[in-house]
């Protein structure tokens, strides 16, 4: 047989026979809605980078947090549809900011790092997501309990850390926070895959979670990045950033220990509740 001359139906890679119609007809809109999250929250970033508005961190935390409950609390239906994409816009918007002041770092230690985080996001997002849903169905489910001791343990390092300061611990963290928010884009696809075959058709919130998955990656790599990249000359030391000598001298300005680890539990158990990195 030649090999060569055989047809390969590449549109066999796009179906997924074990998802209903309505569902993959769901997962569309999620994706779109997770799609203009990103747009929005990369137009957050650039003012707080460029303009310097939207700078007061706390401000900005608290907003994103106040919209996000303001989004749970409000039901999904035809008349409120319009209504909650203008919050998760405006809680897109609120993230993005949020995430100035590291990418500011980033930009003053090497400026690639964040082209590069952001391209090592994408490629693990989309393998896991791509996994997720080629997947047989509630196969990764289980995760759930495993994720949720993931974030204890996070929690409970980062709170040692604070009386500790060890940067092992602290690098420790992160790594263990990329690997549980890597396994949370698994968990969070079949979840909302279930979800929609039992019909809950809120993409709007389906999309909050993979939203928040990608923002927390990003943070994760851009931090790791950051930490061991080397810093250009005697300007940094002259800058105010006050990175200190070596990598536990950026891992302290970089990111509090654990950061990104106040993520939503998405297990089926916990209940709707903020999913916020630091």
């Amino acid at each position: 047989m030649d090999v060569f001359n055989r047809n390969i139906d590449f549109n066999a890679l796009f179906k997924f026979s074990h998802i209903s119609a309505s569902t993959q007809q769901h997962l569309k809109r999620v994706y779109a809605s997770f799609a203009l999250c990103m747009f929005v929250a990369a137009t957050g970033a650039y003012i707080n980078v460029v303009t310097h508005l939207l700078r007061f961190s706390l401000l900005s935390g608290l907003g994103s947090l106040g919209l996000l409950i303001w989004l749970m609390a409000t039901p999904h239906s035809r008349e409120t549809e319009q209504k909650r994409l203008g919050i998760l816009a405006g809680f897109a918007l609120l993230t993005g900011a949020n995430l100035g002041p590291l990418l500011e770092m980033c930009i003053t230690i090497n400026p690639s790092i964040i082209p590069t985080a952001f391209l090592g996001t994408a490629v693990i997002f989309s393998c896991f997501s791509l996994s997720a849903l080629y997947a047989r169905r509630r196969s990764f489910l289980y995760l759930g309990g495993f994720l949720l001791s993931g974030l204890s343990l996070m929690l409970l390092f980062s709170l040692i850390n604070v009386f500790v300061g060890s940067t092992w611990l602290f690098t420790a963290n992160l790594y263990l926070g990329l690997m549980v928010m890597c396994g949370f884009v698994l968990f969070d696809t079949q979840l909302i895959i279930e979800k929609a075959e039992s019909g809950d058709k809120d993409y709007i919130w389906h999309c909050v979670d993979l939203f928040l998955d990608f923002i927390n990656i990003f943070r994760e790599l851009m931090i790791l990045l950051g930490m061991n990249e080397e810093p250009p000359g005697d300007e940094l030391g002259r800058s105010g950033a006050g990175l200190g000598e070596g990598t536990g001298g950026r891992a302290r300005v970089l990111g509090s220990p654990g950061a990104g680890a106040a993520k939503r539990p998405s297990h089926p158990q916990a209940g709707p509740s903020a999913r916020l990195g630091h």
